[in-house]
């Protein structure tokens, strides 16, 4: 089960509150830099979080989706079950041997 749009939400909200220098400065971007882009100031910012979000999931090695399952899981076993049943769903979409997935992305089996 992929994580939901409210278990995102949740884990963006979390990433912010844990990052008081990264709400700073997203409440401090410039209005301009959003106007250039065609965008209001409130979809910039969300952009911004979104780009800071990712960034820090690539730093941990991790796909977006396990950092926002690893920010709302209620407990460390939770997240791990709830990351591999996505792992799951995913080598089975891509018609993937599970033990070839799992090598390709270094998950014990």
């Amino acid at each position: 089960m992929a994580a939901t749009d409210q278990q995102h939400e949740q884990a963006l909200k979390k990433f912010l509150d844990e990052r008081p220098e990264l709400r700073d400065e997203l409440d401090n971007l410039n209005p301009l830099l959003a106007q250039a882009k065609g965008e209001t100031s409130a979809q910039y910012r969300d952009e911004r979080l979104h780009e800071a979000f990712e960034a820090e999931a690539e730093r941990q090695g991790l796909f977006a989706w396990e950092l926002t399952l690893q920010l709302t899981a209620a407990t460390p076993e939770d997240y791990e079950a709830q990351r591999r049943e996505v792992h799951i769903e995913v080598a089975e979409m891509a018609g993937m041997d599970w033990l070839d997935y799992c090598e390709l992305y270094g998950i014990e089996p």
